[in-house]
């Protein structure tokens, strides 16, 4: 008659033995330098990608800062564009003020000498 446990056994020993040899093949894939030579063409073209995005990012960066510069350009010639406009309209208030001014006093001259030739 057989023993009982000797089918959970032989299981367990077989699955060791498996066990085993998959750790070997690991290992032999491990020391191939088939293997090795695809790890470090990974790591050549990881490298190579981690410094073209950090190229990207850089130049992203700088053409975020060239846009906030012209931003600042041209908010800068906006308001000097409005600094002379304001000038200007103030000249022009002023020069309009001078005129009337003067259109006053001729009138009042005008009116003087009027009064002066009739006195006479």
């Amino acid at each position: 008659m057989k023993q009982t446990g000797t089918d959970f056994i032989d299981r367990r020993n077989a699955a060791k033995d498996a066990k085993a040899a998959l750790l070997e093949k690991m290992k032999a894939k491990q020391n191939d330098p088939a293997a090795q030579a695809r790890r470090e063409e990974h790591a050549a073209l990881a490298a190579a990608r981690a410094e073209r995005e950090a190229a990207k990012r850089e130049q992203q960066k700088a053409e975020a800062e060239a846009r906030e510069a012209q931003r600042a350009a041209e908010a800068a010639a906006a308001a000097e564009a409005a600094e002379k406009a304001a000038v200007s309209e103030r000249d022009k208030l002023i020069a309009q003020a001078m005129a009337d001014q003067a259109a006053q006093k001729a009138k009042r001259d005008a009116r003087y000498a009027a009064r002066q030739s009739r006195k006479g």
